[in-house]
């Protein structure tokens, strides 16, 4: 009984709310718990009620929210997810079309690179090949002008210092010869390049004028030979010893070949001057005591110390010591050797070409008659034999056996290969 009591208010509400509270009794609705004081939520249907907390009825409408949201979108994805596939695929192959391209640019500039790096590596290889002929051309030349240099025959005039030809070219660089990879030192390597056409121009501009100054100097060689020979009266149709053959004329090269012509035009030059020159070793041009000459007595007329009369001196005297070496003054041939007259121990030696030349008063002879001498060969040794007041040398220069004044060669002597002056005695004590 105390049940029915107990609800009976409850019923009554129900009743006297009437057919609204009958509608609304499946759904939910908030109350209030009487005896805790706490607000809940009462979900109602058919005829049944359940009741959640507010923390539990928020998560339930969270979950049942999401879960809607998550319908939303996985329905909605379902029915797009062909467009957006295709939206993704299209974007991804424009991306890879534009990286095709991209790569495609990328290789013909490499292929542009590399053969422009090609190109440039045959044009250095090609320069290079240029300079190193070049190179083995102005060495050869520099050997031919090494040949050509001023011949050493007795007698001629010696080579000044330095005609030995024109400097050789420095050997092009190791590192130039093996390929080498044409990046960021392209500039370089054609720098080097430069600078070896450079020094391969001034060796070719050095090699020519040292040409056409072994050639000048040849040229000056023969004039003044010449000049030196017409002075003393001598021509110059000497022929060489021991030659012959037949006689093939020089062909000069043609005109556009510059250096073979002008090599050649040397060699002749040469020729000349070592012709020339090879004739001034039978000319008695050299002295025939060593050191200073001192004269005693001049070639021409003098008081005779014997008979103190006006007379012919047909030679120099040249005062020095007994014993002293007395050499030959030209290469020649002995036409005597011993005791004559007021000459006393004489030698005589033909040179040739109606020159000759004498040596008396000497205190021994070295050579016999028919004896072949040299140029500066000792032939005998100063004495006082024959007609003589005192040890000197009595010297003679004969032209067709007529005596001519020794001084004039000995000068010209002097003018082709320098020497010492000849000075003249204080006072005479050496006469003949």
């Amino acid at each position: 009984m105390s049940q029915s009591m107990a609800l009976q208010p409850q019923q009554g509400r129900v009743s006297h709310r009437g057919g609204a509270q009958a509608r609304r009794s499946e759904g939910s609705h908030q109350h209030q718990d009487p005896r805790t004081g706490r607000r809940g939520y009462t979900l109602a249907h058919a005829g049944r009620q359940v009741r959640f907390g507010p923390v539990a009825f928020w998560i339930a409408v969270g979950t049942i929210v999401i879960m809607a949201g998550w319908s939303i979108v996985t329905a909605t994805y379902f029915a797009f997810h062909d467009d957006v596939l295709k939206g993704l695929m299209a974007r991804q192959r424009a991306q890879q079309y534009a990286y095709e391209d991209r790569i495609a640019e990328l290789r013909e500039e490499i292929d542009r690179t590399t053969s422009r790096q090609a190109l440039n590596q045959e044009q250095f290889e090609r320069r290079l090949d240029e300079l190193t002929r070049r190179q083995a051309a102005l060495e050869s030349r520099a050997s031919a002008l090494g040949g050509a240099a001023e011949p050493a025959v007795t007698g001629s005039i010696g080579a000044s210092p330095g005609s030995g030809g024109a400097r050789k070219p420095e050997p092009l660089g190791s590192d130039l010869f093996s390929p080498q990879p044409l990046d960021g030192k392209q500039s370089s390597i054609a720098g080097k390049l430069s600078r070896i056409a450079a020094s391969l121009d001034r060796v070719e501009q050095d090699e020519n004028a040292a040409v056409e100054g072994m050639q000048a100097r040849y040229e000056n060689t023969t004039r003044e030979v010449k000049s030196v020979l017409a002075s003393l009266g001598l021509k110059y149709d000497a022929a060489a010893q021991a030659a012959g053959g037949p006689f093939v004329p020089v062909r000069l090269p043609p005109a556009n070949a510059s250096f073979a012509r002008a090599l050649t035009e040397l060699a002749v030059a040469r020729a000349q001057a070592q012709d020339i020159s090879s004739a001034l070793t039978f000319v008695p041009l050299r002295r025939p005591l060593t050191g200073e000459l001192e004269v005693s007595s001049p070639f021409g007329v003098r008081i005779d110390p014997f008979v103190h009369q006006p007379a012919m001196h047909t030679g120099m005297d040249f005062r020095g010591n007994v014993g002293d070496p007395v050499h030959a003054t030209a290469a020649g041939k002995v036409t005597k050797a011993g005791w004559e007259g007021g000459y006393g121990q004489l030698v005589e030696i033909d040179h040739g070409e109606g020159l000759s030349s004498r040596y008396g008063h000497l205190s021994e002879i070295d050579v016999t008659v028919g004896q072949r001498v040299r140029i500066g060969q000792v032939i005998g040794r100063l004495g006082s034999t024959g007609r003589s007041t005192g040890p000197h040398l009595h010297y003679e220069t004969r032209i067709n056996g007529e005596a001519v004044n020794p001084a004039k060669f000995l000068a010209a002597g002097a003018r082709l290969f320098g020497g010492s002056p000849i000075i003249q005695a204080a006072h005479r004590e050496v006469e003949d």
